[in-house]
C-alpha cells in the first residue's frame, strides 16, 4: 500500500538511496548540469532544493547543515561560493528538468536537470528578447479597419485610372 508516501523512494533501501541522492547532489554543483532518468531528477530536485536555500546564507550552522547531507569539501565551496552568489536573490526554483525522451536500451525515461542560473545559452535568449519587446496588437477591430481602409482606397484609384484612360481613348 502506498498510504502517506510522500517522497519516491527509487526501488532502493534507505542507506542505497541516500547515498545515490548525496552522489547526485555533488555531480550535479560540481558540473551544474547532468543527465539521468526522470524519477531521479525529481528526487534530485526535491532533495537539493532546501539544501541550496541553506547555502544562501553564509554561517557556520548553515554549513555544518549544507555538509551533513553533502560531505565533500569541494563541492562545499563551490555551493557556498559561486553558487550562492548567483541564486541569492532568487526566492525558490534554483533548478530546472528537461525531459529528453526515452532510452534505447531499457525505455527510461530520461531528463536532464540544470541550476537555472547556470545556462548561459537560455540567459542570453532571454536578455535578447527582453531587449526586442514587441507590441502586442489586437485581433479583430484594428486589422479589419486597415485592411478594409486599404482595399478601397486601391478601388477607388482603380476605378479613376480606367475613366481617365476611356476619356483619352475617346478623345483620339
Amino acid at each position: 500500500m502506498r498510504h502517506g508516501k510522500k517522497f519516491n523512494k527509487l526501488g532502493r533501501k534507505k542507506g542505497h538511496r541516500k547515498a545515490l541522492l548525496r552522489n547526485l547532489s555533488i555531480a550535479l554543483i560540481t558540473h551544474k548540469r547532468i543527465k539521468t532518468t526522470l524519477p531521479k531528477a525529481k528526487a534530485l530536485r526535491r532533495h537539493l532544493e532546501p539544501i541550496i536555500t541553506k547555502a544562501k546564507d553564509n554561517t557556520t550552522h548553515s554549513r555544518r547543515v549544507v555538509f551533513s547531507y553533502i560531505q565533500d569539501n569541494d563541492t562545499m565551496k563551490e555551493l557556498f561560493g559561486p553558487i550562492a552568489a548567483k541564486i541569492g536573490d532568487r526566492p525558490g526554483g534554483y533548478l530546472r528538468i528537461i525531459r529528453l525522451g526515452f532510452r534505447l536500451g531499457d525505455a527510461a525515461e530520461m531528463a536532464m536537470i540544470e541550476f537555472v542560473d547556470f545556462n548561459e545559452v537560455m540567459l542570453a535568449a532571454k536578455a535578447s528578447k527582453g531587449d526586442a519587446k514587441r507590441k502586442r496588437t489586437r485581433r479583430g477591430k484594428k486589422k479589419a479597419t486597415t485592411s478594409t481602409s486599404t482595399t478601397t482606397e486601391t478601388s477607388i484609384e482603380s476605378t479613376t485610372d480606367t475613366s481617365t484612360e476611356t476619356t483619352t481613348e475617346s478623345e483620339e
